[in-house]
């Protein structure tokens, strides 16, 4: 009963974060509530499977590890799925999932040419671009009658403060799931303005396995594939931070190999979350404090949350409870989500050395490309289509400028700290 509990306590540690990226993909791609909750079902089924590859020896790191769902591909996959449509979003994340496990054994050499100063720029771009899809869900949702009304504001900021009074009021447990909270509290408020609709509920089914293509196949793009290979490979330096983290907590000293394992294993997490049309995957660090809280280092928690997870997962009228949730209601919490995106990049970029004036150079013109081409889109649209990849995909400009001008003034000097790998 207890390793249950625990387990449990992980599922929920989670759950808002798994259960948010299929909401505000699916809505951003205009999914019939129905798909979104099937988005979610499979979303919460493939996290599952996913941990299992990345806590199973055999074939992952063999840590406490939990995947889920990484905002970093938020943006992107609204950018590529409004773009070039369904077939080359999951075409893309299947070739970038593979890329990512043949890279697997090396990259821990390759992360010389991803230090902080480049990263920490990636994931400030992301984290901006990100903020307009927070003001237009907390505004009701781009398009919808009641757009920007003041009760759709009001709800949005009152579930952005209850996140707010519970994370600075409580703390543990009831501190990681404070998203999650304000979203239920939001939607209870919301419910008393006749804005909660249970019909996604009624329709949906009480069993449904996972299907293969179930919105899509697959169909290739360049630059949409060579996005998540940089959404990939920044998940991974992410994830090398977390499982640092959980060898120590555990006194599991790790190899190289093991953590090339830990690479493989994400890899084919989004390899098999294309073909299921649901996620890429990373290492989730608020879980990294419940295993250090809770004092249980047994990967029989984990395996116990997969089975949870397989459960949840397969229940598409759980999904569906998910879709209720007021779009004002979730802009709230997307304010405090996408914005923590965008702190960790700025903290990231913290471990540089800012009295360098080249730094500052290369964080002022790839995070200022980045950024032009986000907003401006049509600003380099004269070089053709040949070139789309790189002169209209703000976060694939950013990285490629970041990595050059980082190796122009830096050369292989500017690293971040990878002893543990040794």
């Amino acid at each position: 009963m207890k390793n249950l509990l625990l387990s449990i306590q992980h599922l929920l540690a989670m759950y808002a974060g798994a259960i948010i990226v299929p909401i505000i993909v699916g809505g951003a791609l205009h999914f019939t509530p129905q798909e979104i909750a099937y988005l979610v079902s499979i979303d919460i089924f493939m996290c599952g499977v996913a941990t299992f590859l990345q806590v199973y020896k055999g074939i992952g790191i063999g840590l406490p590890v939990v995947l889920g769902c990484t905002f970093t591909a938020v943006t992107p996959m609204i950018i590529v799925g409004s773009k070039h449509g369904i077939g080359v979003l999951y075409g893309s994340l299947f070739v970038s999932g593979i890329i990512i496990v043949l890279i697997a054994p090396f990259f821990s050499y390759l992360v010389k040419i991803f230090p902080p100063v480049v990263t920490g720029s990636v994931v400030t771009i992301i984290g901006i671009t990100l903020m307009p899809v927070a003001m237009n869900n907390l505004a009701g949702g781009q398009g919808s009658k009641d757009y920007g009304s003041p009760l759709n504001i009001m709800l949005g900021l009152i579930t952005l403060i209850i996140i707010l009074l519970i994370h600075r009021l409580s703390s543990g447990f009831i501190r990681s799931i404070a998203i999650l909270l304000g979203l239920i509290a939001g939607t209870v408020i919301a419910a008393f303005f006749g804005l909660v609709h249970m019909d996604a509920v009624t329709q949906s089914n009480w069993f449904e396995l996972p299907r293969p293509f179930r919105f899509s196949g697959f169909k290739f793009e360049l630059g949409s594939i060579l996005l998540f290979v940089i959404v990939g490979i920044v998940s991974l330096i992410e994830s090398t931070g977390v499982y640092s983290a959980l060898s120590e907590i555990t006194k599991t000293p790790l190899t190289r190999k093991d953590i090339g394992k830990g690479y493989r294993a994400e890899g084919l997490a989004i390899i098999l979350g294309s073909i299921f049309n649901a996620f890429p995957y990373t290492a989730y660090s608020q879980n990294v404090g419940l295993v250090s809280l809770s004092g249980v280092k047994s990967n029989k928690v984990m395996y116990g949350m997969v089975a949870l997870l397989l459960f949840c997962g397969s229940i598409p009228k759980l999904g569906a409870i998910a879709t209720i949730i007021p779009a004002a209601v979730l802009g709230g919490a997307m304010i405090a989500m996408f914005g923590m995106v965008m702190a960790y990049g700025v903290k990231m970029l913290g471990a540089i050395d800012f009295t360098k004036q080249d730094n500052l150079l290369i964080i002022a013109v790839s995070v200022g490309l980045g950024l032009g081409i986000t907003t401006v889109p049509g600003a380099f649209s004269k070089f053709g289509n040949d070139f789309a990849w790189l002169t209209q995909n703000g976060i694939v400009l950013g990285t490629f400028t970041a990595i050059i001008l980082n190796l122009l003034f830096n050369g292989f000097n500017n690293q971040q700290n990878t002893d543990y790998m040794k």
